[in-house]
């Protein structure tokens, strides 16, 4: 599979962007996950395809209508990308990136607007996309958010979404979120 580099990807965005604030929030946030991804990863995983699925995975954020419910932005992305041509294996990190995992089960007893299915990450690369993704916010204002804040948010979905958390953390280390923040000016919550 090939897969496209930065500037290729960044053209998707301002394509799809409906605003330059929306490509802005949206292409920052991309950029921090990456980054984020690469100071945790490595190992086991192509980094080529997480820096791609980090900078794809927020894509469908462009498509989501006003009184939307944001959970719908991975599927959008899903299919976006889609559209534009782009392989399942890329498609599959907007999909699969919510939380930290959302299933059947999830769709169902939520009552989520998705089609019933599970929308897990099941390879090394799409877990360190969905990783990195739970440690910056695209809140207004932008904000990163330490392990122990994403933890008490994920907890209101159940002890089993912390313990996914958890042994993520585990598995990938807590990153370093300080150069970060004074770079990028975001706060640490």
């Amino acid at each position: 599979m090939l897969i496209p580099g930065d500037d290729e990807i960044r053209a998707l965005h301002e394509r799809f962007a409906p605003s330059a604030e929306a490509f802005e929030l949206v292409w920052t946030h991309s950029v921090i996950v990456c980054r984020i991804a690469e100071q945790v990863g490595g190992g086991d995983v192509d980094m080529a395809l997480v820096r791609a699925g980090c900078l794809l995975h927020d894509i469908g954020v462009y498509r989501l209508e006003p009184g939307d419910h944001y959970v719908r932005h991975g599927l959008l992305g899903y299919e976006l990308l889609g559209e534009a041509g782009l392989p399942e294996t890329l498609r599959r990190f907007c999909a699969h990136h919510t939380g930290v995992g959302i299933t059947r089960d999830d769709v169902l007893s939520q009552r989520l607007p998705l089609p019933p299915g599970d929308y897990l990450a099941e390879s090394g690369e799409e877990d360190l996309v969905m990783y990195a993704d739970k440690f910056h916010s695209k809140s207004s204002p932008p904000r990163f958010l330490s392990p122990e804040t994403f933890s008490a948010r994920v907890a209101r979905f159940g002890d089993d979404k912390v313990k996914r958390f958890e042994s993520l953390v585990d598995r990938f280390g807590a990153p370093d979120l300080a150069p970060l923040a004074a770079e990028f000016g975001h706060a640490i919550t």
